[in-house]
C-alpha cells in the first residue's frame, strides 16, 4: 500500500478525504458550504450592503440575498452567478458596506489588504479562511497593523467543494471567520461557533 493510500485510508476513518489526484481546483475554486454564511449571520451584525468579490456559484451570496441583504456578487471567473470578469484586486472605487468572501487561498492575504483599503471606517471585511492564515512572519507584521477584531473558529469542519462539487467531499481543514472592522483598534478575540 502506498503512502497516499495509507493517508486516504486513515483520513477516511477520521471522516476526511484528500483528493486522490492531489491537484488543486482550477483557479483555486473551492465553494463554501452555505452553512458557513448562515452561522456568520447568527454571530455577527452585518451591514445591509455587502460585496461578495469571489462569489463563485453564489454559495455565500444566495443565503444573504434570501435574508434581505443588498449583495453585489462578482468573480474573476464567471461560474453561473453574479458578474464575471471582475478582478477584485484591481477595483479602486470605495465600497460603502461590508465585504464578505472565501477568496482563493493563494490570494487571501492580498484580498484582505485590498478590502481594508476600499471600505470606510466601521465597515467589516469578513473572510472565511483556513486557521493556518494566522501563521507566518509576514502575516505577523500585517496582524500588528491590522488585527482582526474577532476570529470565529468553526467547531465543526465546514465543507469546501472542489470546483463547486460537494458530492462526496468532506473537510480536513480547520477554518474560521476572520472579522476585521475598519478603524477598530484593540486585542483580537478568539471565539467559537
Amino acid at each position: 500500500m502506498s503512502n497516499r493510500e495509507r493517508f486516504n485510508q486513515a483520513a477516511g476513518m477520521l471522516g476526511a478525504r484528500r483528493d486522490d489526484t492531489g491537484d488543486r481546483a482550477e483557479h483555486d475554486f473551492y465553494a463554501t458550504d452555505p452553512v458557513a454564511i448562515e452561522k456568520l449571520m447568527q454571530i455577527e451584525e452585518l451591514n445591509h450592503r455587502i460585496w461578495e468579490p469571489a462569489c463563485g456559484q453564489g454559495h455565500l451570496a444566495k443565503p444573504l440575498v434570501r435574508e434581505g441583504y443588498d449583495v453585489k456578487s462578482t468573480d474573476l471567473i464567471y461560474r453561473g452567478y453574479g458578474e464575471g470578469g471582475v478582478d477584485f484586486l484591481q477595483q479602486r472605487e470605495k465600497w460603502e458596506g461590508d465585504i464578505i468572501t472565501n477568496p482563493p487561498y493563494n490570494l487571501s492575504h492580498r484580498f484582505v489588504e485590498h478590502a481594508l483599503q476600499i471600505i470606510p471606517d466601521g465597515c467589516k471585511a469578513c473572510f472565511f479562511l483556513k486557521l493556518t492564515f494566522l501563521e507566518g512572519q509576514g502575516r505577523k507584521d500585517f496582524f500588528t497593523i491590522y488585527p482582526p477584531r474577532t476570529v470565529w473558529v468553526s467547531s465543526a469542519r465546514i465543507r469546501c467543494g472542489k470546483n463547486g462539487n460537494f458530492e462526496g467531499c468532506s473537510s480536513m481543514m480547520a477554518q474560521a471567520w476572520f472579522i476585521w472592522q475598519k478603524g477598530w483598534h484593540g486585542e483580537t478575540t478568539v471565539k467559537w461557533f
